[in-house]
């Protein structure tokens, strides 16, 4: 993990360099690619690595878990169709990647994960960026019912199916996106809730994110 938070022109170029190759890869919202251009995705890698940080590849950030592809990033971002003030629930903070996405794009965040070491690096690292998302340690799987309802869930990792606990942490009018699938592929669906037991659910491209592991999942 770097702890020199060094952000200079070969840094910021390779940014402007990313968002053009999502914008080919067909990322339309223009809100979601200047935030992808704003967050300096190299401060999640250890200072060895960040030759890798501009590409567009997931990498493997200790525990088994990865920092997502930027393309997955921005395509789940897009999906939410964030607006400032939305509160926001991230199921996997992970490296907190998404997280500050979610953040540059004016959300309120609730981000949980249940990986220690990745939760005690990340709620340390994402202060010192000028990050401020509300952290929660536990099982991601059932929500964090405590603060719902939510406007936006977004889930991070690959789940066999949709856990109902979290359809009921949604706002009427709220949207889920969340990977679902087998544990070497997902698709990912959006869910939204139109009133009390009643959802509209879509599925769309095929990912593969490391497993959703819980109560109420894997």
């Amino acid at each position: 993990m770097a702890y020199k938070f060094i952000d200079n022109y070969r840094e910021k170029g390779a940014r402007k360099q990313l968002v053009k190759l999502l914008e080919k890869r067909g990322i339309q919202d223009q809100r979601v690619l200047a935030a992808i251009g704003k967050v300096p995705r190299h401060y999640f890698f250890d200072e060895t690595f960040w030759n890798q940080a501009y590409r567009d590849i997931a990498f493997p950030i200790g525990d088994g878990q990865t920092i997502s592809q930027p393309y997955t990033v921005a395509y789940q971002s897009e999906l939410l169709h964030v607006r400032s003030g939305d509160k926001i629930l991230e199921i996997g903070t992970g490296s907190g990647y998404q997280t500050c996405v979610l953040l540059e794009l004016g959300a309120e965040v609730f981000t949980i994960e249940r990986q220690e070491n990745l939760y005690n690096r990340t709620k340390m690292v994402l202060p010192y960026m000028g990050y401020h998302p509300h952290f929660h340690y536990g099982d991601g799987s059932k929500g964090i019912a405590a603060s719902a309802p939510y406007d936006k869930i977004i889930v991070t990792a690959g789940a066999p199916l949709v856990p109902e606990i979290m359809l009921k942490q949604l706002k009427f009018g709220g949207l889920l996106v969340i990977p679902v699938g087998d544990e070497k592929e997902q698709k990912m669906v959006t869910i939204l809730r139109v009133g009390e037991n009643d959802f509209e659910r879509i599925e769309l491209d095929t990912f593969r994110f490391v497993p959703l592991v819980g109560d109420q999942a894997w």
